[in-house]
């Protein structure tokens, strides 16, 4: 039998007198936050539950609680020596020292693979081992890590507890408020060894070193299809199942990836927080500012294997790669045409659908296609951002720069059948 008992001194003198007393935190300040205690008499060690009124959450362990706690006031009493960021939590802060020295003690027994903490390392584990113990109690749909669940409960409440103190967003993981933070501040902390590029996140680092090794080590148990990231291989199972979780608030439009749905809310808002430093052009995604940065270095670090044709971003490597394989694996529901692109799939679908969601903002003109607007856009600003490097002509378009080298290569790729 359960009593509820209230107001102990510490967790010494409830192990010593189990029937009164006042609890304290140890080792933080007293919180304005009620502990609620109860002692269970039929169990040989007391087992005590401390609760958050906040959110009502409840804890085992008074540590755990005041851990818990530091997400309402926002405490990071650990910092580190070397860059004098701070952390809620002495777990994260040793895990934040290994970026500095590129130690990582936690390896894989069934594929080698390092870890420079041990919760990767069990969350790794499970990609072997298929396990996904987190289950949504709302859909019912399991994660092989927590933080995974949290972050999906979070698309059912639509809560944003993290707030962005220079610009007011919020966000639903504390991971995603840090790599925004990194927007305003310009820090990319993360350096690839073997050619000191550096990152805003670890897993653009991850992701970027498995260019040079060459890894993939995800696959697809449908269609065995490989990928570098175990990101890219959820998106990708998303292919065959058809499920689309992310939902716009605004139109009800639905998506596959949460950063397809971000992206589609900033065509809401108009909102562009990615900027170009040499010419101040704006993005509204990081990765088309990625891209652009590629047309005033000249860099192209995607290499095709097939024809060693090499490309400015990898999703253009990707596209470019299913004309050598001929796959399509995007198909349109309504007259079975297939794609080698979602984004050609999108378009498509708009013919049927009549949806011109992106709209000039010089003259109103809509279009269908976001990459036909920023084609038009040029002709408002005259920019021509593609140059031939033979004759220095300038175009306005890819496609007519594209053409155009056949001048000066020759190529007369269509034959008349």
């Amino acid at each position: 039998m359960c009593e509820n008992l209230r107001n102990f001194h510490s967790l010494e003198k409830i192990q010593e007198r189990s029937t009164k007393g006042q609890h304290i935190l140890h080792g933080s300040k007293q919180s304005n936050t009620t502990v609620k205690i109860s002692e269970c008499k039929d169990s040989h060690n007391a087992r005590l539950s401390q609760e958050c009124e906040v959110y009502n959450k409840s804890f085992t362990y008074p540590i755990h609680l005041q851990k818990h706690e530091r997400t309402h006031s926002g405490e990071k009493p650990y910092e580190c020596k070397q860059c004098t960021k701070t952390f809620s939590q002495a777990g994260y802060l040793r895990a934040h020292e290994r970026t500095h020295s590129g130690k990582k003690p936690y390896e894989c027994k069934l594929c080698i693979k390092t870890f420079s903490c041990s919760s990767s390392l069990r969350t790794h584990e499970r990609i072997h081992s298929g396990e996904k113990p987190y289950e949504c109690k709302l859909c019912s749909k399991t994660f092989s890590c927590s933080s995974s669940l949290l972050a999906h409960e979070r698309i059912h409440s639509g809560e944003k507890p993290y707030e962005c103190k220079q610009c007011s967003k919020t966000f639903s993981l504390s991971g995603n408020l840090q790599r925004h933070e990194r927007i305003h501040s310009g820090e990319k902390p993360y350096k690839c060894r073997q050619c000191s590029k550096t990152f805003s996140c670890s897993s653009h680092l991850r992701a970027h070193e498995t260019i040079h090794s060459g890894e993939k080590p995800y696959e697809c148990k449908l269609c065995s299809k490989t990928f570098r990231q175990s990101k890219n291989l959820q998106q990708h199972e998303r292919i065959h199942s058809g499920e689309k979780p992310y939902e716009c608030k605004q139109c009800s439009k639905t998506f596959s990836y949460s950063s397809n749905l971000l992206r589609h809310e900033r065509i809401h808002s108009g909102e562009k927080p990615y900027e170009c430093k040499l010419c101040s052009k704006t993005f509204s995604c990081s990765s088309n500012l990625r891209s652009h940065e590629r047309l005033h270095s000249g860099e192209k670090p995607y290499e095709c294997k097939q024809c060693s044709k090499r490309f400015s971003d990898s999703r253009s490597l990707r596209v470019h790669e299913r004309i050598h394989s001929g796959e399509k694996p995007y198909e349109c529901k309504q007259c079975s045409k297939a794609f080698s692109c979602s984004s050609y799939l999108r378009s498509h679908e708009r013919l049927h659908s009549g949806e011109k969601p992106y709209e000039c903002k010089q003259c109103s003109k809509r279009f269908s296609d976001s990459r036909i607007l920023r084609a038009h856009e040029r002709i408002h600003s005259g920019e021509k951002p593609y140059e031939c490097k033979q004759c220095s002509k300038r175009f306005r378009v890819y496609n007519s720069f594209w053409v155009h080298g056949r001048i000066h290569s020759g190529e007369k790729p269509y034959e008349c059948k």
